[in-house]
C-alpha cells in the first residue's frame, strides 16, 4: 500500500534541507587548485588522461616540436605529410606506388622494369652485366611502336634491327681511322669483294686484274689478256684453241699475228683484203699498190730498179730467169726465156724455149752486133 500523502511530502521537505545544508557548505569551504608539483615520477596513470593537447611532450625516443597536426594514427596504418628519414640500415619495401618528387641517390639500384619518359642524365657508363657468363642479347630496345627495334649485343658483336644513319660529315672509324664516308671509301680499306660500282672515274689498279672472268691482267709478265688467262704476248686476244698477240723484244722489234697454227686475215669493210693462211702463204686481195721498191728474197736490193728478185719470175704464164747458157735440168714451157748472163758482140741476148719439156727445145734469140 503507499504510502500517505503527508509522509511523502514529509520526505521531500527533509531531502531539499539537506541539499541545501551541502551548498552551504561548498559556498563557506571554496575549492583550491590542485597541487600538480606534488605529483610523483611515474604516478600518472593514462586511465587519467584523455584527449587535450599535451605541449612540448618528450620522452626518450619522442620528442615533439610541432605546432600543427602532422601525423595521424588509425588503423589503416600511418599517415604523415612530410618525413625525413636519416638511415633505414634494413630492406624497406613498397607494397604499392612510389612517387619521389625530387632526386634518388642510390649505390646500386636493382629494378626488374623501368618505364620513363624524361630526360636521364648520368655521370658513368651505363653497364650490361652478364648473366650466367654472357651478355648476349642485352642492350638497348624500342617497343610499342610497329616492330621492335633494338641494339644489342649478339656474342662477340653488336646487331642493329636497323639501320644507322650517320651525320654527312662523320664516318665509320676503325682504329681511329676512317673507313667508310658518305661519299669514300677509307684510304687503307684495300681489299673489297665489291659486285657492283657505279661510274668510276680516274681508276687506279695496283696488282692482277681480272674483269668477269674474261679480261685478265698479269702484273707479274706486263701481260693483258682478252679471253685468254695465260697471254703470250703484251696483249692477247683468245678464242677456242686460237690467240692473236700483239707484243715486242727488248731490241724495239713489234710483232702482230696469230701465236697458234691458225689464219689470219685483214680486212676492212668486213671483206678480206690481205690472207695469211698457217702455213705462211699470203694473198692480196683487190688493187696491191707498192710506193718504193719491191725485193723478193733478197736481203739488200737495187735501188735502181722498182723490183729485184733472186730467182727467175713468171709474167703473163711466161717464166724468165738468166743464165749463161741454155738450161740442161727443169721443166720448161713454150715462149719461157733465159737472158744471156755474158752477152758479146755477134752473140745472143738469150734464149727461148720452142718445145716444152725438160729441159724442152731452145732457140737463141737477139744476135748482138759485133
Amino acid at each position: 500500500m503507499s504510502k500517505p500523502i503527508d509522509q511523502k511530502l514529509l520526505e521531500m521537505r527533509n531531502g531539499f534541507t539537506a541539499v541545501s545544508s551541502a551548498i552551504e557548505a561548498i559556498a563557506n569551504n571554496p575549492l583550491t587548485a590542485p597541487d600538480v608539483t606534488n605529483i610523483l615520477d611515474r604516478s600518472l596513470s593514462g586511465n587519467k588522461i584523455q584527449g587535450g593537447r599535451i605541449a612540448q611532450f618528450s620522452s626518450a625516443g619522442i620528442k615533439d616540436t610541432a605546432s600543427d597536426f602532422v601525423l595521424r594514427v588509425t588503423n589503416d596504418g600511418i599517415t604523415v605529410d612530410t618525413a625525413h628519414v636519416n638511415n633505414i640500415p634494413n630492406a624497406l619495401t613498397v607494397g604499392g606506388n612510389l612517387t619521389v618528387a625530387g632526386e634518388v641517390h642510390a649505390t646500386r639500384l636493382h629494378v626488374d622494369e623501368v618505364v620513363a619518359d624524361v630526360r636521364n642524365e648520368t655521370t658513368s657508363n651505363l653497364e650490361f652485366r652478364a648473366e650466367g657468363g654472357s651478355v648476349s642479347n642485352k642492350g638497348l630496345i624500342w617497343s610499342g611502336e610497329g616492330n621492335t627495334r633494338q641494339f644489342t649485343m649478339q656474342g662477340d658483336r653488336l646487331f642493329s634491327s636497323n639501320s644507322i644513319d650517320l651525320h654527312k660529315n662523320q664516318s665509320f672509324r676503325i682504329a681511329n681511322r676512317s673507313v667508310l664516308s658518305r661519299t669514300a671509301l677509307g684510304q687503307e680499306v684495300t681489299q673489297s669483294s665489291l659486285t657492283t660500282v657505279g661510274t668510276l672515274q680516274n681508276l687506279s689498279v695496283e696488282g692482277d686484274v681480272t674483269l668477269d672472268n674474261f679480261i685478265y691482267y698479269d702484273s707479274e709478265t706486263m701481260r693483258l689478256g682478252i679471253g685468254h688467262d695465260n697471254p703470250n704476248g703484251a696483249l692477247s686476244i683468245g678464242s677456242l684453241e686460237h690467240e692473236f698477240v700483239v707484243d715486242h723484244n727488248d731490241v724495239g722489234t713489234f710483232k702482230l699475228g696469230t701465236w697458234t697454227t691458225s689464219e689470219l686475215k685483214i680486212i676492212t669493210d668486213n671483206n678480206t683484203r690481205i690472207h695469211i693462211e698457217d702455213s705462211g702463204s699470203i694473198t692480196m686481195h683487190n688493187k696491191v699498190s707498192v710506193q718504193g721498191k719491191l725485193g723478193v728474197n733478197v736481203s739488200n736490193f737495187s735501188e735502181d730498179a722498182d723490183i729485184t728478185t733472186a730467182g727467175p719470175i713468171k709474167m703473163q704464164g711466161k717464166k724468165m730467169q738468166v743464165g749463161s747458157n741454155t738450161p740442161t735440168e727443169g721443166s720448161y714451157r713454150v715462149g719461157d726465156i733465159v737472158w744471156n748472163t755474158a752477152p758479146r758482140p755477134t752473140g745472143y741476148v738469150g734464149w727461148i724455149c720452142v718445145r716444152e719439156g725438160t729441159p724442152g727445145e731452145w732457140k737463141p734469140f737477139g744476135q748482138i752486133a759485133s
